[in-house]
């Protein structure tokens, strides 16, 4: 069978190009080999339950222990533990009846294991793998997949017959070594179970976790590995820049490596191997997916809608100072969906898709109305886009629509910079794009408009973060950084007793060599 780029599902490596499963996770067969329990978080679709079975895998073929995985997600509607540990056993049961070991075990109805099921909640998980333990004639190994998605008192039941088991696994049959995995790091999953804080005392079941291992993403050494494995299977080749411009746009996120490969061999190229996948290709590439709004573009676009997330992402959009503390659940929770990252102490997207997504997404509404208002948009030319005409036309846009009411929004605190970055995508729709940097605590929104050859830097702010020389020695250094000589800053002044004749202004500044065009608003 022809391998492929996998895009739904855990890949399997008999029909999926992949990389080893120990490879972006170094040390876990080694606290497996010293019967250690640990955990490992990782963001949904980084790789997380193909990284898993690959381990299962590796273990089982090494001959020296018997590994097994389990999903927690079916339990997650199950908080009470008289309900959740039934619901968790028969999962276990369930997975095992075709088992080449186990089978029989749990299928025999004169055996012990499905007399388990009735058992008290505090006494099921230990009993099931104990008898488990009992019968495996080699060390047990166990994977739990999905354990942060376990709720109040199964969480805690669940956890305590883990501890339980662990502590007189030296008398008891228990497993050797066991992995709880999930969305959370540890910090966050006893954050999840501190209401139940009193239940717990002194011996946390969270006392026998080794170490917490964090997933990450893909350098570009191993996108590199990954792509020659098409090429070495058809012939077909990425060019040099490629990796960059996949590094660039995907950070390296594995269900964006593989989205953007599939992308450009079956639909841009379909399965003409004769010809080079090449930096154009993955810019279409981008945009298609961006665009059709796949499963994992979808699934993003949903969570923007949590006010869990949006108290996060808000201030982040608009370079805001922050509004939650990098210790709070709401900051760890984006963090671990994979939709920011921490960088310097602050927040930024986690790459220029999730930033692309996340601009074109909360701006949808506006980018409409702005299409039916401007229907053939007359600053985009042949030879670039009427940047000062654009701005022009911006501020008279501005006056007449700006009075909406902010609760309307669901970025209320957001919105001037999301109608401007819809404006301006209607613009370059079709022939151009939109790059965003945004950070938190930044004092600024940072654009480059990128349209038939030609790029323009915008830096947006409001008044209350203009500062004068400091914010021109900004919009400078990222002229540098583009290599450009003139960028624009629009400037959103929301004091409510000013004018429109105070607000709407354009003024030039020649500032190191740059020209600045300042744009009131």
């Amino acid at each position: 069978m022809e391998k492929f780029f996998n895009i739904a599902g855990p890949c399997n490596p008999a029909k999926h190009y992949m990389l080893p499963a120990t490879a972006r996770l170094p040390g876990v067969l080694r606290l497996v080999a010293r019967e250690q329990y640990f955990a490992i978080h990782a963001a949904r679709q980084s790789g997380k339950t193909t990284l898993l079975k690959g381990l299962v895998r590796d273990i089982n073929a090494s001959g020296e222990r018997i590994a097994l995985y389990f999903t927690m997600e079916s339990v997650q509607a199950y908080p009470d533990p008289h309900d959740g540990i039934f619901k968790i056993v028969e999962c276990m049961r369930s997975d095992l009846l075709s088992h080449p070991l186990f089978g029989e075990l749990v299928r025999d109805p004169s055996s012990p294991v499905p007399k388990l099921l009735p058992q008290p909640p505090d006494l099921g998980v230990k009993l099931f793998l104990t008898m488990l333990a009992q019968k495996a004639d080699k060390p047990l190994v166990i994977f739990f997949d999905e354990v942060d998605g376990l709720t109040e008192g199964t969480a805690v039941t669940f956890l305590r017959e883990l501890r339980n088991g662990y502590v007189t696994r030296d008398d008891i049959p228990f497993p050797s070594s066991v992995a709880i995995v999930g969305m959370m790091d540890i910090r966050d999953m006893k954050a999840k179970v501190r209401p139940h804080s009193e239940t717990l005392g002194s011996k946390s079941p969270f006392n026998v976790i080794t170490e917490d291992f964090t997933l990450r993403n893909f350098n570009e050494d191993e996108v590199r590995e990954l792509y020659a494995q098409h090429t070495a299977a058809t012939g077909q080749v990425f060019e040099p820049d490629v990796f960059d411009s996949v590094m660039e746009w995907s950070g390296g996120q594995p269900w964006l490596v593989n989205a953007l490969a599939r992308e450009c061999i079956e639909k841009i190229h379909d399965f003409h191997y004769d010809e080079p996948i090449t930096v154009a290709d993955i810019e279409t590439a981008k945009e298609t997916i961006i665009r059709r709004r796949d499963t994992h573009v979808d699934s993003l676009m949903d969570r923007l809608r949590e006010p869990r997330v949006r108290r996060v992402i808000e201030p982040v959009i608009f370079g805001g100072q922050r509004t939650v503390s990098s210790n709070s659940e709401d900051w760890r929770f984006v963090v671990d969906l994979g939709l920011m990252r921490e960088e310097g102490g602050s927040l930024v997207p986690a790459n220029r898709m999730y930033a692309e997504i996340i601009g074109r997404y909360l701006s949808r509404d506006e980018q409409e109305n702005i299409q039916m208002a401007i229907p053939h948009p007359p600053w985009a030319t042949e030879n670039g886009i009427d940047m000062p005409g654009l701005m022009s036309a911006f501020q008279a846009f501005w006056r007449e629509n700006s009075g909406a009411d902010r609760r309307a929004y669901e970025y209320g605190e957001a919105t001037p910079h999301l109608v401007l970055m819809a404006f301006l995508q209607r613009v370059t729709n079709g022939n151009g794009h939109i790059l965003r940097e945004m950070a938190l605590g930044s004092g600024r929104l940072d654009l480059c408009v990128e349209y038939k050859n030609h790029r323009y830097a915008v830096e947006v702010k409001t008044a209350k973060n203009f500062a004068g020389e400091k914010s021109y020695e900004q919009l400078a250094g990222y002229l540098d950084k583009l290599r450009l000589t003139e960028g624009w800053m629009p400037i959103f002044d929301e004091d409510k007793s000013k004018s429109w004749e105070e607000k709407l202004y354009n003024r030039d500044v020649v500032f190191k060599g740059k020209t600045l065009h300042i744009v009131g608003l």
